[in-house]
């Protein structure tokens, strides 16, 4: 802990005794003390400046409700002293949160920065004129719902009832410094229009001056993934009171557009400069060019025609909870990944950005939400709410919106959206989002479409397409009522797209806990077809990938547990539907079989993939996959092996191969693979010889 705060110190030491060139980064990660405060006396007992006793040593991203603490709703504070330099005229200190769960109030050596509301996104405080050089930062967090909290309690139900997931509350993401000049960037947002010729950017980029510098100016410039510059341009920047805004134009000649199987990233560097071409700062952001439509009630990706699917998946373990570091999210997303996840919500509140980044690098569309959760219309129409609502979807998308994998917004899950105040809940949000965002499409997560009369009953009528939840063979009825509930769906918006935004079996519903992935099995092996059948079904998400804590849907008897409704454990330990969904999920199939001559011996093998069709869940476009084979003895060692590229994979292609004569009198084992673009297996099958029963 010691050494790491010196080693900042150093840090802060050097960038400060130089001329800032752009804003420098500096974790402050470690050497945090905790302590709750049940009785929240904190503040009157002045912890905001004087760290008390009996602390605990953490380091950050942190959640209390692991260990010992682990049902513990209420107050708790963070600690962190740190001895700095004088800083140097013209600098700027901000202090960030990656994230904190769920209402914090931040103190710098007794004196209130202020506060934030709202668990899942970043927010920061401007510290340089607080700063001494020896400091104490304080942060009193809370995690506790109420009904006017986002989430709340779900009163769609019971009032007071818990959302069904942790409150695990708080320091959930990183902390960090950042110091500039006396001018900065504050943001960019990066939007584009494309065509197969050229790819026009507007790249909106927001700064920030104590100074106001004369003649300023913005030079931005796009690089490829192969880091060629691919354009730049340079303009004026005219501040008023401290703040300006300047959109620069940009064109890509015959840009590399961001798909699914090929998911090129582009980054654009912008320079704040002074009247005499100083640069004052810098920031850079990825982003991508891609075209995402619906039409005629199906969604197309570049001109393509996509048909998606993947699973939700909770910000939660065992050992980590929401308090999540990079190791846990890209172990569960290469696990996702290889479920073939090109598709996801991905749950019910903002992401982490490594989450985001991770989609943008590996062609996974993503549908972000805020987690207002089984609201019922008094929660949806009261001020407050709508005011948070709205907060917290301004910061999703601000520092969001640059992301190539985000395609639509969601601003609920099953609330009441049937009402008069859940309709203008809706609208309300929609127009918000319009206002900042008007490029990507809105709609929310509804469980009770089949139960609608019309279509104007519900706020899904305004929505750019529908998200349906069905839970048909458990909470929502038999799973026969499945089929007449799509149809009635289709007849009242025959206008709109679907995702299935929801499915799967929550394993409480089975008589013993053994029964529930087999059960889990058959709901998926049934209605996955019944899905892929309905042609204005664009997308299908399964809930959810792992089990998850909760207070709620779990055994009877219980009051806290894990909910038993992933196709992995809450250990990540694979179930069997974990291979079924893998299977049922590849965008194309593999088949093989052993060539025999007329004594029965082995010639060959013949390999047959057939990549789905549009009548298929998923169905996507497979432009250069490559089929392997290999032939192994029945020590492993390769005897033979080939691969056939495939440009554009869009009908049913053979391989073929002839045994060595080496291979003559051996058990035999053929391995075919279909890898995407990327490397991944997107289909694999084995073939036995002598054939095993």
């Amino acid at each position: 802990m010691k050494r790491a705060r010196i080693r900042v110190c150093v840090l802060l030491a050097a960038v400060w005794s130089a001329a800032a060139l752009g804003a420098t980064r500096i974790d402050c990660d470690q050497g945090w003390q905790f302590r709750i405060d049940p009785g929240q006396v904190g503040e009157a007992s002045g912890w905001s400046k004087n760290i008390p006793a009996d602390t605990k040593s953490v380091s950050v991203p942190h959640t209390w409700n692991i260990g010992e603490f682990h049902d513990y709703m209420g107050v708790a504070w963070y600690f962190r002293r740190f001895s700095m330099p004088p800083v140097l005229p013209g600098t700027h200190v901000a202090l960030h949160f990656g994230a904190t769960f769920y209402r914090a109030r931040v103190w710098l050596n007794g004196v209130e920065l202020g506060a934030h509301e709202g668990g899942f996104t970043a927010y920061a405080f401007d510290i340089s004129s607080r700063l001494r050089e020896s400091n104490v930062l304080a942060v009193r967090v809370d995690n506790r719902p109420g009904a006017e909290t986002i989430p709340g309690y779900g009163a769609r139900g019971t009032p007071e009832a818990w959302y069904d997931w942790w409150a695990y509350g708080g320091l959930v993401r990183d902390v960090w410094l950042t110091t500039t000049g006396p001018a900065w960037i504050r943001s960019q947002q990066i939007r584009s229009e494309q065509t197969a010729e050229r790819a026009r950017i507007r790249d909106r980029i927001f700064f920030q001056s104590d100074q106001q510098p004369p003649g300023a100016a913005v030079r931005v410039t796009a690089y490829d993934q192969d880091n060629h510059s691919v354009a730049r341009a340079t303009q004026p920047v005219a501040f008023r009171d401290g703040l300006a805004d300047s959109t620069v134009l940009l064109d890509v000649p015959k840009p590399r557009l961001w798909s699914i199987d090929h998911p090129n990233m582009y980054r654009m560097d912008a320079e704040l400069l002074d009247g005499h071409g100083k640069v004052l700062d810098t920031q850079s952001d990825t982003f991508g060019l891609r075209t995402v439509q619906i039409l005629d009630r199906h969604l197309v990706l570049n001109g393509e025609r996509v048909r998606l699917t993947g699973l939700a998946r909770h910000a939660d373990s065992p050992w980590e909870g929401l308090a999540e570091t990079r190791g846990t999210m890209q172990r569960d997303f290469d696990d996702m990944k290889a479920l073939h996840a090109t598709l996801t919500r991905p749950v019910h509140y903002p992401q982490n950005p490594y989450i985001l980044d991770y989609a943008d690098r590996h062609g996974i569309l993503l549908i972000p939400e805020i987690p207002v959760w089984q609201f019922d219309e008094t929660q949806l129409a009261s001020p407050k709410v709508q005011a948070l609502a709205r907060q917290q979807m301004q910061e999703m998308i601000e520092q969001a919106g640059n992301h190539p994998s985000i395609f639509a917004w969601s601003v609920a899950n099953e609330s009441a959206t049937a009402t008069p105040g859940g309709i203008a809940y809706f609208r309300m949000m929609r127009d918000f989002i319009r206002g900042i965002d008007p490029g990507r499409y809105v709609s929310y997560a509804d469980d009770n479409l089949p139960k609608l009369v019309s279509a104007e009953q519900s706020a899904a009528n305004d929505a750019d397409f529908l998200m349906m939840n069905q839970y048909f063979g458990t909470w929502h009825g038999p799973a026969s009522a499945l089929v007449p509930a799509l149809d009635q769906v289709n007849k009242l918006f025959p206008n709109k797209m679907v995702i299935i935004s929801e499915f799967g079996y929550p394993g409480f519903f089975a008589k013993q806990p053994r029964e529930a992935d087999p059960e889990r099995i058959k709901t998926l092996q049934e209605q996955m077809p019944l899905l892929a059948a309905r042609d204005w079904i664009g997308g299908a998400i399964m809930w959810c990938y792992q089990d998850y804590k909760s207070r709620r849907n779990l055994w009877p008897g219980q009051s806290e547990g894990y909910v038993e409704h992933g196709v992995v454990d809450e250990a990540r330990q694979r179930k069997p539907s974990y291979l079924v969904w893998k299977e049922m999920n590849a965008p194309a199939e593999l088949e093989a079989r052993w060539v025999l001559d007329a004594n029965a011996a082995v010639t060959g093998f013949v390999g047959t993939v057939t990549p789905n069709s549009e009548q298929s869940l998923p169905y996507y476009s497979l432009h250069d996959y490559q089929l392997l084979w290999d032939l192994l003895d029945e020590k492993g060692k390769a005897v033979s092996g080939g691969n056939r590229v495939f440009g554009h994979l869009s009908r049913a292609e053979q391989v073929t191969g002839t045994l060595p004569p080496e291979a003559a009198g051996h058990s035999l084992h053929l391995v075919l693979k279909l890898l995407d673009p990327t490397g991944s297996v997107a289909a694999e099958r084995g073939l036995e010889w002598p054939a095993t029963r």
